[in-house]
């Protein structure tokens, strides 16, 4: 492994992110959702009403692709559904049913106690630091792709 500081904090960061997900599926898993799934309740519930699939993925930061199978595994389970935009025929908005706000609304509190655990180590000063640090590298990596 190398001592370089930047390949350290990118393995730092990788690993703690990996550690995340994988606890994550143990939060989610019994109430039938995963991680992904869980990040589209998540946005539906907090975001503007009806959002296209296309707002969606630039949202979850995934292709459009894996967002349409994601939309429609959650149609499917009776979670969310598509309408047609009064616009724009072309593009459909995706709304959370009765059903989906009901699991967001079980899940949401189980997941926020989870985020309070998790972070609980750092103080509010460490968490900002964190935060300005993270948005750094995204712009960095934005960056680098081009």
């Amino acid at each position: 492994m190398s001592n370089e500081p930047g390949y350290r904090l990118t393995a730092a960061l990788l690993a703690a992110a990996d550690a995340l997900l994988r606890s994550s599926h143990k939060l989610f898993r019994p109430h039938g959702l995963t991680a992904a799934q869980f990040n589209v309740l998540n946005l539906l519930a907090l975001g503007e009403p009806g959002m296209s699939q296309r707002e969606l993925s630039d949202e979850l930061v995934v292709d459009k692709s894996n967002v349409t199978g994601l939309v429609d595994r959650m149609e499917k389970a009776g979670w969310l559904r598509r309408t047609e935009d009064p616009h724009d025929r072309r593009i459909y908005r995706i709304t959370l049913t009765p059903a989906g706000k009901k699991l967001w609304a079980k899940v949401n509190p189980l997941y926020l106690n989870a985020v309070r655990q998790v972070t609980s180590p750092l103080s509010p000063l460490q968490i900002r630091q964190c935060l300005e640090s993270l948005e750094t590298l995204r712009r960095s990596a934005a960056d680098w792709e081009q």
